[in-house]
């Protein structure tokens, strides 16, 4: 089973920054994009962040201006920069990789921000 190798999660206060980090094995071909959903306690999975080949960009509205999401291809690594994070932001982040064959998602990073 292919395994999405996520880091960067953690705690901290209103306004502070985190950046998560998702690696995707080179068995992974095809990418078609990348991205960055969070699910929040009780809540549903809800995108937040996309790239996808050109690049295009995506992200929701609670997160424009303030998060920016980026990648290296060499690498096959998607990055989440999160600055001014709020308390709403808390939740668990999961990576998902998109290609021709199928969808593959990490583990989950856990964010939390307190006021």
């Amino acid at each position: 089973q292919v395994q999405l190798a996520e880091s960067g999660g953690g705690s901290v206060q209103t306004g502070g920054s985190l950046r998560l980090s998702c690696v995707a094995p080179r068995s992974i071909l095809g990418i078609d994009a990348m991205k960055w959903y969070r699910q929040a306690p009780g809540k549903q999975r809800n995108l937040v962040a996309a790239i996808a080949n050109g690049p295009n960009l995506v992200y929701s509205d609670s997160v424009k201006g303030r998060f920016t999401i980026s990648r290296n291809i060499v690498k096959n690594t998607v990055y989440l920069q999160m600055n001014d994070l709020k308390p709403e932001d808390t939740g668990v982040y999961y990576c998902n990789i998109v290609t021709r064959r199928g969808d593959y998602w990490g583990q989950g990073t856990q964010v939390t921000v307190s006021s």
